[in-house]
């Protein structure tokens, strides 16, 4: 017989027992290996039951142990000690606030609130709100920003079957499972009005429909996490599976979703600061495309309550808005049907906002296809501010998204790059932290960089130690699941060894991440893997997009080759990679793997968890690897990046990772001293975590992210608000009026002089032109000399610009000079052209305008 209904009941708890409560509810307990021993002294057995969760722990306590928790005064003694570390963790001024302080006293103000959207947040296993990468991303930037002090309030949706559960069938399949969620089983708080009401927001849809959600409120640390549910009896069937599972249904679902989580979140949002009295974001950071709708909802606050027109709404919104692409491929980009997007806005959403025609939001995500909306284009259109999460995905996201920016070089495209970072103290074994203090902070990194040979190595093979009981644990009871008896699975006791050297494989599995690119030539692994006097193990892992069966045969392939009992002992594959899982893989592997092609890898950040605890990174050069490998912190996979034909580039690529491992990792690894210590590769791994420590670090990401991005989008957005939005009606002005202006730019003429008839290196020559600026007045442009080298096709490369002096004019007519420095020898070109310029833009490459000669 099957419940109707599940839910869990948390046990009442004794007074002074209260604070327990209190310390259960903020997420900081995850990385806060203290509280987390408190939860686990509640009750031991129970504990382990259920596997680390605080919140089931209360839900399955007996009274009794709590009765005398609540008599015993050493438990009472560690709560108020952990009660007080919090409250402290929360209350004291920290980076942030002095950050602040030193920028005020400069006149130039840090935000008091930023919002932050994204799809997903992997904080923490207990609360399954992620799939892979942007999730965990996302709950770290959390917590660093928590660490740090700064006030985000994080933005998301709550899934009540989260991702899915992975297992495998028998002929290994991947199988996917949903289990249901029960919010009140989760560390969450739904919000409820003054008069004790779920607080609800709610979004107009076609056909007289409503979709409502409640808010739920995760506290992560001093961060809120605000997610919507619409699993409500306020909607019907269709409306309340819109946040069923993550990533599930097919377009119209899954728009329903992004419309819920970018309009819906900042109603919530502004909910959330009206019960609260917090301020209101002055900068709203979309993570990924998915959030996009958030600036279209501010256009209709900006449209409907003050009476902006759409252009003035525009540029008020976009000065506040930073923008983050994490996807180095076209086809990861959310794009929906442009007649969908217009039917749900025009006849649901916006049907009430007049002054929004459609067709200027459907502009906003307009793309070479007239019959498609890109998200990644509207969410960069809207936002004044975009970033890639690497320095080469920067450079590939300039690249991709060049099409926005007409008539200039990829390297000027507005697009920047801050390199992700992860949460330390969350991915930090203890035991590392342990070669220091203990505590997972700066100092940590200059500590191991001291560390006797001895300690460090008895410190990896405990690690490794923990990490064969755990690929033990569940490849058993995977096997189980799987059809196997108890009686068949002896084998499993022998599974891996604690000295053999041990290669880590784990994420999701898109084609382009290659998990099968080991076994291009199995033979050859398969005697790597059973060499009698340097072996090495493998343990893989990672999830398919249940729609995806491409990804699902790889697994598959790659299941039936460690299913073989020749190798089965030192190679696993482990279904549902979750953080669980992964902390043990990050802390246990000497050697981290990671073979996409380049560069499709945006960053990949599961090797930098390897990397803070000591494991050594075998990589293509590809995401964060390509600008911090130095050839001492690990190694890099020679890429074949000129072959054509992919099996070709396979295949020689997976024979770099084989000559890699036989001829460089094995032979270090297993290199031994007198005392059995391999010096060498410790060395490395001492380099590793003393170099790559601090730059790897989710703090060191967020604190970027604030002095880049977000301190210079508040900035801008207080000038364009200010004076009942002054700026942003004097900008729409400006914009229109260039653009009207624009296709009468011309430079009509061009001369130099000053370098007589053999240019030499260190001359200088002298740029004149003549510029018509059709009807435009002269501060509305900037004119600059373009120059640098040039190939046979007069192409110039290496580009380098100056702004040329205005010299006075006749009629619409300006004369513009400049000088150029000739610095380099060899084929050498000049130009000009005329960009607008307006004070209020970030960049006079914005506009996607431009002139030349």
């Amino acid at each position: 017989m099957r419940a109707l209904r599940r839910f869990t009941v948390r046990a009442k708890l004794p007074e002074p027992l209260a604070p327990l409560g209190e310390l259960v509810m903020n997420l900081r307990w995850s990385w806060n290996p203290p509280t987390v021993d408190l939860f686990s002294s509640v009750d031991p057995r129970v504990w382990e039951q259920v596997r680390q969760d605080p919140v089931r722990l209360l839900g399955e306590v007996s009274g009794q142990r709590l009765e005398a928790l609540a008599a015993d005064p050493d438990f009472l003694g560690r709560l108020r000690d952990a009660h007080a570390d919090l409250q402290r963790y929360l209350t004291e001024p920290r980076w942030y606030q002095e950050h602040a302080q030193a920028e005020a006293d400069a006149g130039k103000p840090l935000p008091a609130s930023i919002a932050y959207f994204s799809p997903e947040f992997g904080i923490t296993e207990v609360l399954p709100q992620y799939s892979g990468g942007l999730g965990i991303l996302a709950g770290d930037h959390l917590k660093a920003a928590s660490d740090l002090g700064a006030p985000i309030v994080g933005v998301g949706l709550l899934y009540r079957s989260g991702y899915f559960s992975q297992a495998l069938t028998a002929d290994g399949w991947q199988a996917e499972h949903y289990p249901p969620l029960d919010p009140h089983g989760l560390p969450l708080q739904r919000l409820t009005g003054a008069d004790g009401a779920p607080l609800r927001i709610s979004v107009n849809l076609p056909e007289h429909r409503t979709l409502h959600a409640h808010i739920w409120k995760a506290q992560v640390g001093r961060v809120p996490l605000l997610l919507l549910d619409s699993d409500i009896e306020d909607n019907g069937p269709a409306e309340r599976g819109v946040t069923d599972r993550l990533y599930g249904g097919g377009a119209d679902h899954r728009l329903l979703q992004e419309i819920l989580l970018g309009i819906g979140g900042v109603r919530a949002l502004r909910a959330y600061a009206e019960l609260t009295g917090e301020p209101a974001p002055e900068v709203f950071h979309t993570n990924e495309g998915h959030a996009g709708f958030l600036g279209v909802e501010r256009i209709r606050e900006l449209v409907q309550g003050t009476g902006l027109t759409f252009d003035q709404a525009l540029s008020a919104v976009r000065a506040g808005t930073v923008f983050t692409t994490h996807t180095p491929v076209p086809a990861g980009i959310d794009r929906f049907s442009r007649d969908l997007i217009a039917h749900v806005f025009g006849a649901g959403v916006l049907a009430d906002v007049p002054d929004i025609p459609i067709e200027r939001l459907l502009g906003l995500g307009a793309e070479d296809d007239p019959g498609v909306f890109n998200m990644a284009h509207m969410g960069l259109r809207l936002g004044q501010r975009a970033n890639g999460v690497s320095k080469l995905h920067g450079i590939v996201s300039r690249d991709m998204f060049k099409g926005l920016w007409p008539g200039f070089e990829n390297s000027e495209v507005p697009i920047t790059s801050v390199t992700n970072g992860v949460h330390a103290p969350t991915w930090v074994a203890r035991e590392t932290a342990a070669i220091g203090s203990g505590a997972v902070n700066d100092d940590l990194w200059a500590a191991i960089g001291q560390a006797p040979n001895q300690q460090l190595w008895e410190t990896r093979r405990a690690l490794r130690s923990k990490l064969v009981e755990e690929v033990r644990r569940r490849l058993r009871a995977s096997s189980l699941r799987r059809g196997h008896t108890d009686a068949e699975l002896g084998w499993i006791d022998s599974v891996f060894d604690p000295d053999v050297l041990t290669i880590g494989f784990a994420r999701r599995v898109p084609s382009y991440k290659r998990l099968t690119l080991m076994l291009r030539d199995p033979d050859r692994l398969r005697a790597l893997l059973l060499d009698p006097d340097r072996p090495l193990q493998i343990v893989i892992a990672g999830k398919s997009h249940p729609a995806d069966e491409g990804g699902k045969m790889l697994i598959q392939q790659m299941v039936r080759f460690t299913d073989d009992p020749a190798v089965r002992n030192r190679i696993v594959f482990l279904p549902d990679y979750d953080i669980g899982m992964a902390r043990y893989l990050y802390w246990g592997c000497d050697v981290w793997l990671n073979n996409p092609l380049r560069p499709l890898e945006a960053c990949g950040t599961s090797g930098m968890k390897a990397s803070l605890n000591g494991g050594l990174n075998l990589s293509i050069r590809d995401g964060w690897w390509d600008e911090m490998y130095d050839g001492q912190n690990g190694w890099a996979i020679p890429t074949a990046d000129g072959v054509i034909d992919p099996d070709r580039r396979d295949d020689l690529e997976a024979a770099a990772f084989y000559d890699l491992l036989s001829t460089h990792v094995r032979t270090l690894f297993y290199e031994r001293g007198d005392d059995g210590v391999p010096a060498r590769w410790l060395e490395m791994v001492r380099h590793t975590l003393s170099s790559l420590g601090p730059k790897l670090t989710a703090t060191r990401m967020v604190a970027e992210y604030v002095d880049r991005l977000y301190a210079p989008a508040a900035r801008s957005s207080a000038r364009v608000l200010a004076d009942n939005f002054a700026g942003a009606r004097e900008l729409a002005s400006w914009r229109a009026d260039v653009a009207q202006h624009w296709t009468g730019v011309k430079v009509a003429h061009v001369e130099s002089s000053g370098i007589g008839d053999t240019p030499e290196l260190g001359a200088t020559v002298n740029i004149r032109a003549e510029v018509n600026l059709g009807g435009l007045a002269p501060e509305a442009v900037a004119v600059q000399a373009c120059y640098g080298t040039v190939d046979s096709d007069d192409v110039l490369h290496e580009v380098a610009t100056v702004p040329m002096r205005p010299l006075g004019n006749g009629g619409d007519t300006y004369r513009y000079e400049a000088d150029i420095p000739l610095e380099q020898a060899g084929p050498f070109g000049y130009t000009v052209r005329v960009l607008p310029h307006h004070e209020l833009l970030t960049d006079p490459v914005e506009l996607g305008l431009v002139t030349t000669a």
